[in-house]
Parts: structure tokens; sequence; C-alpha cells
């Protein structure tokens, strides 16, 4: 079973990752009724793997691997929970402009996005990006036991 729930655990932070990715791609494109549909499908795909991520992930802490009282013990899991609640915050705003097209998209029309809107959520991708960088790395020094 252990195997099973580190296999899902992988397999949908790999899809959170693609999402993102798709997203970022998307974002930089001259933006078209087709790309912002795609936008919301990706950004859907982002919070399903998200909260996968954790229904997963939770009982490899408690059952499945080393047991929650190492994982509590453990500043870099401490620090990578804590930079994964704040990229789920972080993601709020690009979430809340993707949904707030479905009126636009569904009359077949283009959404209206002012160009900083559209920077800020580029750049909020972007960190989105590099804050999973950081949690890889948090991951890594977790289950080696240590900061080094």
């Amino acid at each position: 079973m252990s195997t099973l729930f580190a296999f899902l655990h992988h397999l949908f932070a790999f899809t959170l990752v693609a999402a993102l990715a798709v997203e970022l791609v998307l974002i930089h494109q001259d933006l078209t009724v087709a790309n912002a549909r795609r936008l919301l499908r990706a950004d859907a795909m982002l919070g399903i793997s998200a909260g996968l991520l954790v229904v997963v992930g939770v009982p490899r802490i408690v059952w499945f691997e080393k047991g929650i009282d190492y994982y509590a013990a453990s500043y870099p899991f401490l620090v990578k929970i804590g930079i994964f609640l704040g990229l789920a915050i972080m993601s709020l705003m690009p979430t809340v402009e993707f949904l707030s097209w479905r009126k636009a998209l569904r009359a077949g029309q283009l959404p209206v996005v002012e160009e900083k809107r559209r920077r800020m959520i580029q750049a909020t991708i972007h960190g989105e990006l590099m804050g999973v960088v950081v949690i890889l790395l948090c991951a890594a020094m977790a289950a080696r036991g240590g900061w080094v």
C-alpha cells in the first residue's frame, strides 16, 4: 500500500506541475477564446491535482512513511507544507480571474483582461513554479532527515 500511495503522490505532484506549465505557456500566448477555455481546464486540473495531493499525502505521512512524529519534528517538512499552503493562497488570484471569464466564454466571446492583470497572472504562475522547486528541495531534505 505504501508503494501505491507514493506512486499516487508523485503522479498528482507531476500533474500539478504540468498544469502550471500549461497555464504559463497559455498565458504568454495571445488570448483567444480557445486558449481562455484551455486555461480554465488547466486551472481546474491544477486544483484537482493539488486536492488529490493532500488526500494522498496525509495518509502517507500518518500511516505509510516515517510517521507523523517524524514529520512534525522535521523543519524541512514543515517549510514544505507552509510553502504548499502559501502557493494554494497565491493560486487563488489566477483562479478567480479565470473563473470570471466563464460568462464571456459561454457566449463565445473573448474575455477582457487588462495587460497589467495579465502580467500579474504571469508573475504569479512563475512564482508558483519557483515555489514548487523549493518544495522539491524541502521534500528531499525531509526524506533524508535534515537540511544538508
